[in-house]
């Protein structure tokens, strides 16, 4: 370079246009803080003020031969509809206990198809794995969500929950059900203000032994009585419509 002579340069890229810095380990901080940020804003565009949440095996699917799990997906496509169809008749229409679903097949396709059948808006909140969970057909395109990390999920599942139903399923449901009844058993979460559900009593009674729980002292009587155990779409459904309007708080946690 000759003497006083200035070398061109290229204006760079913003740090925010930088892919390369955005998926780096420096740029964690800002992928997570995303994954808070952009569902925040894309739920409150859409005027979602609060969800019922459906938990359960991606593996019952209809005419399907080879699983126990199959008649579950039709009895949470019916309980969706029910609480959708509901829904739309509340003011704000539309805005109070949306369907809302890990995104995937299974009974997560299931509640997401009852909600469609019933006209409303569901959501659908993916996970990306390295064998591809892909969003099923059901959710509302703009409410389609797909999370990196599996905690930012599961904060925006039970987030604005008002209830949680789990149905029959393996270690992703059970997972997800003992993080939400450890955060109601510590008061996190308080018990006035989401209503945890297990469905499929014949199901949950061979999978887990609640009672030797408590036998055992592992845990106290009052905290086998934090969740409630139904077994029919309209058994559910009129205890839901019952107690859900009874739930305080905004949804805020």
């Amino acid at each position: 370079m000759k003497k006083n002579e200035l070398r061109k340069l290229e204006l760079p890229e913003s740090p925010y246009r930088d892919l390369e810095f955005l998926e780096s380990l420096e740029g964690r901080t800002l992928r997570i803080l995303s994954e808070y940020v952009w569902p925040m804003a894309r739920l409150q565009k859409y005027k979602v003020e609060s969800t019922v949440l459906f938990l359960g095996s991606a593996k019952a699917n209809p005419g399907s031969s080879d699983s126990l799990l199959d008649k579950y997906y039709w009895q949470a496509e019916e309980l969706a509809y029910m609480i959708s169809k509901w829904g739309m008749t509340l003011k704000p229409i539309g805005r109070k206990y949306v369907v809302c679903t890990g995104g995937g097949p299974g009974v997560m396709e299931a509640a997401n198809r009852g909600a469609t059948r019933a006209g409303a808006k569901s959501i659908g909140m993916n996970i990306s794995l390295p064998q591809p969970q892909l969003p099923n057909p059901y959710i509302s395109p703009e409410l389609n969500f797909t999370f990196h990390y599996f905690f930012m999920r599961k904060f925006w599942l039970t987030y604005k929950a008002k209830a949680v139903i789990a149905f029959p399923g393996g270690f992703g449901t059970l997972d997800e059900f003992f993080e939400i009844i450890t955060l109601l058993q510590t008061g996190k979460v308080s018990r006035k203000e989401v209503l945890l559900i297990l469905y499929g009593k014949e199901y949950w009674e061979k999978i887990i032994n609640f009672q030797k729980l408590v036998e055992m002292k592992a845990i106290s009587a009052e905290d086998a009585q934090i969740f409630t155990v139904f077994s029919t779409p309209e058994e559910t459904f009129k205890y839901l419509k019952k107690k859900l309007p009874e739930i305080g708080g905004s949804g805020d946690r």
